[in-house]
């Protein structure tokens, strides 16, 4: 009877309920919730106006698309765009990200052509653990601190807001193994598809399983075994789509990110048991 009609979204398993389910129950079982991955930013490319020498700002970025095809995300750097000062008109000799004109120090726009992983400097993969983040996103909000273009004008001062806020989300999405992996994908233009049901009796029995002990689980002795087993898990799936996406075997990283974020999510329903 288990394995009849054991098919349902993942997000119905891992949204945590007042009640557990009873084992009697089990075999029709069959929810409808759609699958909620956690939010990453969507990275949307700015495509912009056509270069006019009578607009003061024509100086916007000139590639089009960020979402390149597996081969040229995982086999090659992507070209960056060439880009010049909206005041000056200078174009930067670094390959670092343009934040500030070297020529006439006003503060740059958000340039879309950049992503998160230029912002600091990191190779396009998984395994970035060693890029240190932390100290170059602390290095960059120390450029765009309020203190420091405080006497800019209210353009650049917006810039450096908008600088800011970017410099926030990419560290953010970039710490994180599961938002890194699905960012990954976006870049690849691969998105996980949200009406994804799990067909595998094995995995949807184990989930409701976990589920249950979740549930039933009252003091910290019982929470932290099933936290570990969870963070085992998560990190097991974790090593399984760094390998697929080397490879470029993007269904592999799909379901690895979909395992991720069941198990991601149990982890965080224990912690705020805890």
């Amino acid at each position: 009877m288990l394995k009849k009609n054991l098919s349902a979204p993942l997000s119905t398993l891992i949204t945590r309920t007042s009640t557990s389910i009873p084992h009697h129950l089990f075999s029709n079982f069959s929810p409808q919730i759609k699958l909620s991955l956690p939010h990453v930013s969507p990275f949307a490319p700015h495509h912009p106006p056509s270069h006019n020498p009578t607009c003061r700002y024509y100086s916007y970025y000139s590639l089009p698309c960020l979402r390149f095809s597996a081969e040229t995300l995982c086999s090659k750097s992507a070209e960056k765009a060439k880009s010049w000062c909206w005041n000056c008109h200078a174009i930067p000799e670094s390959e670092a990200p343009f934040l500030v004109c070297d020529s006439c120090r006003c503060i740059q726009p958000v340039d879309d052509s950049i992503d998160y992983f230029q912002i600091f400097g990191a190779e396009k993969k998984y395994g970035i653990e060693g890029e240190n983040l932390e100290g170059k996103y602390k290095e960059w909000q120390k450029k765009l601190h309020p203190d420091l273009v405080h006497s800019k004008s209210q353009k650049e001062r917006d810039f450096a807001a908008e600088q800011s806020a970017r410099v926030i989300d990419a560290y953010r999405t970039l710490s994180k193994p599961l938002s890194r992996g699905i960012y990954l994908l976006r870049l690849c233009g691969v998105e996980i598809d949200e009406e994804q049901t799990i067909s595998d009796p094995e995995l949807l029995a184990e989930i409701l399983e976990i589920r249950e002990a979740v549930e039933e689980a009252t003091t910290s002795e019982a929470l932290n075994p099933i936290l570990n087993q969870m963070q085992e898990k998560l990190q097991n799936w974790s090593n399984a789509f760094g390998h697929a996406f080397q490879s470029q075997n993007l269904e592999e990283a799909k379901m690895s990110i979909r395992r991720m974020t069941y198990y991601s999510r149990v982890i965080d329903e224990v912690v705020k048991k805890l």
